[in-house]
């Protein structure tokens, strides 16, 4: 038996939070759409709008690193955010990518299955769960920008164009 790396470790923990999480929101987001009393009304926008910051601040350190590796690594958005390409495996991108639709789904049905407030005005506290795939984003960005295995960036220059000095004369 192999001993992991420690990045190996990190990458599993990463995507169980993110299993996790989305387990949270899935059963907050249910019971306020099947009780819609006050509390349970509460109970589903405070979580949402906690995974919601969750995600924000997943995203931005994700997207922070990312910029720094892009100096000398090609990666594209639709790799960082939706771990598309080689670069993330594909059992990673597999269980990433369902918890995100889950998110998705999971806003528009109890969104949809509530849409107006318990006054029957128009608008329900179940609209703030479609903050939530921010979670699935910010935590896809997170791990491919921490684990993901990117192509070296490509030189602007080719070899046959030679070096461009930055002070000769362009003329």
């Amino acid at each position: 038996m192999t001993e992991r790396s420690e990045s190996g470790v990190m990458a599993d923990a990463l995507v169980r939070v993110h299993l996790g999480l989305t387990a949270v929101f899935v059963v907050t987001a249910a019971y306020a759409a099947a009780s819609f009393s006050t509390t349970a009304q509460w109970v589903g926008a405070i979580t949402a709008l906690a995974l919601f910051a969750v995600g924000v601040a997943a995203f931005l350190w994700g997207f922070f690193n990312a910029v720094q590796r892009s100096r000398t690594e090609e990666i594209s958005v639709t790799q960082l955010f939706l771990l598309l390409g080689p670069s993330v495996p594909s059992p990673v991108t597999r269980v990433m990518n369902s918890a995100l639709a889950v998110q998705i789904i999971v806003a528009l049905t109890t969104t949809l299955a509530r849409p107006n407030g318990p006054d029957g005005n128009p608008g329900s506290s179940l609209a703030v769960g479609f903050l939530v795939p921010m979670l699935g984003l910010g935590l896809n960005g997170l791990w491919a920008a921490h684990h993901g295995r990117f192509e070296p960036r490509r030189s602007a220059v080719t070899p046959e164009q030679g070096p461009i000095g930055q002070n000769e004369d362009h003329g």
